[in-house]
């Protein structure tokens, strides 16, 4: 219990109004302000159209698949970019400090 009690308080300590917070375990960001949460649901909805939008059948052509590809690519880069200008400086962590 007081794992998850000092994890929100690290989540909430934000008086820079910052996006985005460096993960407690590992390397990343998690959001921590409305704003975060908005950007998320957006990568989210534009990787479920672009997965809607491939073509059905058994084989697609790889022309196809080196655009839907190059479109994930596109999003995962755009995604850490806002993370890294809304967000902490990542770096590697592994639990609060004590």
């Amino acid at each position: 219990m007081d794992f998850f009690k000092r994890h929100y308080e690290y989540l909430k300590d934000n008086p820079e109004g910052l996006w985005f917070k460096r993960k407690l375990y590992g390397w990343g960001w998690t959001p921590v302000r409305w704003q975060g949460w908005a950007v998320i649901g957006l990568f989210v909805a534009y990787m479920t159209w672009i997965i809607v939008g491939l073509p059905k059948g058994r084989n697609p052509v790889d022309a196809v698949m080196y655009l839907y590809l190059a479109k994930v690519a596109v999003g995962v880069a755009v995604l850490i970019f806002i993370c890294y200008k809304k967000g902490e400086k990542p770096r590697w962590q592994w639990g609060l400090k004590k």
